[in-house]
């Protein structure tokens, strides 16, 4: 991936040089790259009220990024506990947390007048990537991040009844919970958004900078947003995680949302820009499909299969090859939200940015749901050439 960001990144760079080196008419892939940013540079002036919005003179960025990120990932599960236990305990709740913690990205975005690619890479302890994509226009902005992580190690807050003759015992506490193979996931957001006073609201002013807000304005919103989620722990040494999840190894969601908020950009002095955005959604598609996974420590636990140990050992551990069963299922209408803020200050050539934004997800599955939790606050320098 870092390769092919950079290949494209080097075809744009030869291309702007090759065009500012001539003054003929360029040919071939320089003369469509030509084309395609007087194209654009139309397209982001179009209908605009240029006493609020103006167009920089330099259109290529380069931005130099850092990101500080965290995901959570809460699970939770209540399973018949007299299927393991006997008839002495009741129901049992298995609540795993998979918190990373705050992570830093370091990466480079490069584009023409909102039009780009971007690529960030962990530089902290945490195994995990960013790839986004970005695209604004005068009315208009397109997101796309795609998000991996992966933790060995969740918290897992556990509570069982017992029942001995007269006597009730409550276990419960909250313990760490290493795992020889960690529990993956990887998230895929797709985000676009429509503003009805496109011609004195900008909403690359605040988070691309590919144009300039000269005077404060907001505008009133739509937007839709795409979500895709893969969380993955269906490992053999994983078996009796699998279990106290009521047999789930894997889960997939997808889900879409549309809703209608607010934008407003603040300009309270000359290159300070200040963007707050609001949005309510709607998900009305939501389905998820789940994988639940037998195994011999199940087969020894519940059916009480005996092997050549009295106990099976994490190692001998063995997941079987066809799933227990795969559930495929939709989630009734559900509220959510989408908000973020942005600090901008920029001069003729140079800018620097932050900005935020968090995200909340949810699904279930029968008495298995969990909730997905993630923020990034991002801080960038960039030239405009």
């Amino acid at each position: 991936m870092k390769r092919l960001f950079i290949l494209t990144l080097l075809t744009l760079a030869l291309s702007l040089t090759l065009v500012a080196q001539t003054n003929k008419e360029p040919k071939g892939v320089v003369r469509f790259f030509s084309r395609l940013g007087r194209l654009i540079d139309t397209l982001a002036v179009k209908g605009v009220d240029p006493h609020y919005i103006v167009a920089p003179k330099r259109p290529w960025q380069v931005i130099v990024k850092g990101n500080v990120s965290q995901s959570e990932l809460k699970m939770k599960s209540t399973i018949d506990g007299s299927t393991i236990f006997g008839e002495v305990a009741s129901d049992l709740v298995w609540e795993p947390t998979i918190k990373t913690t705050p992570s830093t990205y370091a990466g480079v975005w490069a584009g023409y007048r909102g039009y780009g690619l971007g690529y960030s890479w962990n530089v902290g302890d945490n195994d995990g990537s960013f790839l986004t994509f970005g695209a604004t226009g005068g009315s208009y902005g397109v997101n796309l991040r795609i998000h991996s992580f992966s933790s060995d190690n969740p918290e897992v807050y556990y509570k069982g009844i017992f029942t001995y003759g007269n006597n009730t015992e409550t276990i419960s506490g909250t313990e760490s919970n290493p795992l020889a193979s960690p529990i993956k996931t990887r998230t895929l957001m797709l985000d676009a958004y429509y503003m009805f006073n496109g011609k004195r609201f900008s909403y690359a002013a605040a988070y691309d900078q590919s144009v300039i807000q000269k005077r404060s304005a907001g505008s009133f919103m739509v937007g839709a947003m795409y979500y895709y989620s893969h969380i993955n722990y269906a490992n053999d040494e994983n078996a009796a995680f699998i279990l106290l999840m009521d047999d789930i190894g894997r889960i997939k969601q997808w889900q879409l949302s549309i809703g209608a908020g607010y934008a407003y950009n603040l300009v309270p002095c000359r290159g300070l820009l200040i963007n707050a955005m609001f949005m309510p959604m709607l998900t009305v598609y939501d389905r998820h499909k789940t994988w639940r996974y037998d195994s011999n420590l199940r087969d020894q636990a519940i059916n009480n299969v005996l092997y050549n140990e009295d106990e099976l050992i994490e190692s001998d551990y063995r997941l079987k090859e066809v799933p227990l069963s795969v559930t495929d299922s939709h989630s009734p209408i559900a509220l959510n939200f989408d908000t973020r803020l942005s600090l901008t200050y920029q001069w003729n050539w140079l800018f620097i940015n932050a900005y935020g934004q968090f995200s909340r997800f949810h699904f279930k599955e029968g008495c298995v749901k969990g909730t997905l939790l993630d923020w990034y606050v991002n801080a960038s320098i960039g030239v405009r050439f």
